[in-house]
């Protein structure tokens, strides 16, 4: 009898093991069941997300591919063009000053681009490193300036531009200075390159000292090369901003010549009215130096978004 017990003990023990791991197996399971779901579902709106963003680019590509004989406007929209061509693009090209255009925006962004690079360092570098009374004011008023729409002082910039003759019909160079110089600098330029020399330790800064670099040598050789993801998606963000600039252009330049390729692409509604073709094509044009700028700087994006975000 009790060698029974003993049994029906075992075997009761056996069984609740057993079901004991059914049920882990079964909760991992089902954890990753929820998990691929959650996943799938996620990645799914991301898609959907993704597909709509693009697909006015789409869309465009495909309009200056497509020939005279087909309807543009067709509903539902055919993105493959029945009638392919490249006839837009020589058209558009030949029959504007694309290349005048390309530069003029080149020498703005360009400029642009190296002024915000070392204006923004020079401007983070002491608000992460030094200290000095009103530092913290000093930062939170330029934070604040981020607030401000370009928009609200555009007239009293227009203005000092006017007074300090930084205009197209003084000469050109004072017309691309007056294109330049508003955006020299930006909040979040210095905002961006504070953060990051403040993700630097400061035991690198100390030990150049101990070597014999002054503060300037400690900046521009230490600590400027350590921060080149920073400054790379500081240069993508002004070069994008620059180039795609419409408003100040179209408001302080006189001379078609001076013509940056938005306002230029903008003058294409006047020259080709009922031409969608030709105005889609120099649409595209206008983003393919945007396109390999990003690409040619990607590998240095990621990791210097995530730098900014280090300290507070």
């Amino acid at each position: 009898m009790r060698y029974n017990i003993e049994t029906a003990k075992q075997l009761g023990n056996e069984v609740a093991k057993k079901e004991t791991h059914k049920s882990y197996h079964c909760a991992i399971y089902c954890k990753r069941a929820a998990k691929i779901r959650s996943t799938f579902f996620s990645h799914l709106v991301l898609i959907l997300v993704s597909l709509i963003s693009i697909f006015p680019f789409i869309w465009l590509i495909s309009t200056s591919l497509k020939g005279n004989s087909e309807n543009i406007f067709a509903y539902p929209p055919q993105i493959i063009p029945q009638d392919f061509t490249w006839a837009n693009y020589t058209g558009v090209w030949d029959k504007v000053n694309f290349i005048g255009y390309f530069i003029n925006s080149m020498i703005v962004a360009g400029g642009t681009v190296v002024l915000n690079l070392i204006l923004s360092a020079m401007a983070g570098y002491p608000l992460a490193r030094m200290e000095f009374k009103g530092k913290k004011i000093t930062f939170f008023a330029i934070l604040a300036t981020i607030m401000i729409p370009f928009q609200a002082i555009m007239l009293p910039v227009y203005l000092i531009t006017l007074k300090l003759h930084l205009t197209d019909n003084v000469s050109n160079f004072a017309g691309f200075m007056g294109l330049i110089m508003p955006f020299a600098v930006s909040a979040f330029g210095i905002f961006l390159m504070r953060q990051a020399f403040l993700g630097i330790p400061k035991e690198m800064e100390e030990a150049a000292i101990v070597d014999g670099c002054n503060v300037f040598q400690v900046f521009w050789k230490v600590l400027m090369p350590m921060v080149k993801p920073s400054l790379a998606v500081l240069a993508i963000f002004t070069f994008i901003g620059s180039w795609g600039e419409f408003l100040w252009p179209s408001i302080v330049l006189t001379k078609e010549a001076m013509y940056t390729l938005p306002v230029g692409v903008n003058n294409l509604q006047g020259m080709f009215s009922s031409n969608w073709r030709f105005i889609a094509a120099g649409s595209i044009l206008s983003t393919i130096p945007i396109l390999i700028f990003f690409l040619a700087m990607q590998r240095y994006f990621i990791s210097g978004e995530n730098e900014g975000a280090v300290k507070g």
